[in-house]
């Protein structure tokens, strides 16, 4: 074969093969697209959610009926908690293994794993809508702020009132967060045994004060049915990391 022949040959070779990279990457873009769009719509979500398909090349993932890995991103984010609503700044999910139909009306990831960002007002909603708990001496107490307490700890912040007067300076205590049960809940380390409220020493039962100083928060509803798995106090919220099997993006 002459020298101009090979070159013939190896040009076409290069541009049949960028058609190709190219006809994948725009496949993988409508997909993504149609992905998106099943997934506001059978989440009731108000934007498309961020979706971004992993692996090259895409057609032969098509072709086997499963997509390898799935990247999943929604902002603002609507859970459940209890009977009200909790907000997910920040929901990122990896699906692998996800099988889907033709037009991707149905598709279901073997299983998931992600990250969660709730803040700490959104954590203490349940909370705040509680009636203070009352105190020995007539003082009421009520959790009114969260915060970073370091080395994995949660800053709870409580004022204490006495005659409706609030003590200049509210307690804080620091407190453990896990989860169980598809539950947040925050326990306090240690209970103070007693403060000083208008030059009177107040003493507080324990069980009492963690009537005021511990709270959990139920977050439920998460997209396609996967779990909330461990939780990390963070500057300005928790890190949840989440997970599931058998999660249902479409249909």
């Amino acid at each position: 074969m002459s020298k101009r022949a090979v070159r013939i040959l190896l040009t076409t070779v290069v541009i049949l093969g960028g058609l190709c990279v190219g006809a994948d990457r725009l496949a993988v873009g409508f997909a993504e697209d149609e992905v998106a769009e099943k997934l506001r719509t059978s989440e009731g979500l108000g934007e498309k959610p961020d979706v971004s398909i992993k692996g090259f090349p895409f057609l032969t993932q098509v072709a086997g009926g499963t997509l390898d890995d799935v990247e999943i991103g929604i902002q603002d984010y609507e859970a459940t908690s209890g009977s009200d609503k909790i907000r997910i700044a920040d929901l990122n999910a990896r699906m692998q293994g996800v099988e889907f139909s033709g037009d991707y009306s149905s598709a279901t990831a073997e299983k998931a794993t992600g990250t969660a960002r709730i803040s700490y007002d959104e954590l203490l909603k349940e909370a705040q809508g509680e009636p203070p708990v009352e105190l020995p001496l007539g003082a009421t107490g009520k959790v009114v702020g969260l915060s970073d307490g370091g080395n994995g700890k949660i800053k709870v912040e409580v004022e204490v009132s006495k005659g409706g007067t609030k003590l200049p300076k509210p307690v804080h205590v620091l407190s453990s967060v896990k989860v169980e049960n598809d539950t947040i809940k925050v326990n306090a380390d240690e209970i103070p045994k007693k403060f000083e409220v208008m030059g009177v020493s107040i003493p507080l039962p324990e069980g009492l004060v963690r009537d005021v100083t511990d709270f959990e928060e139920k977050v439920g509803g998460l997209p396609g049915g996967i779990k909330i798995d461990e939780v990390t106090p963070a500057e300005d919220g928790v890190d949840v990391s989440v997970k599931g099997a058998n999660v249902k993006l479409a249909g």
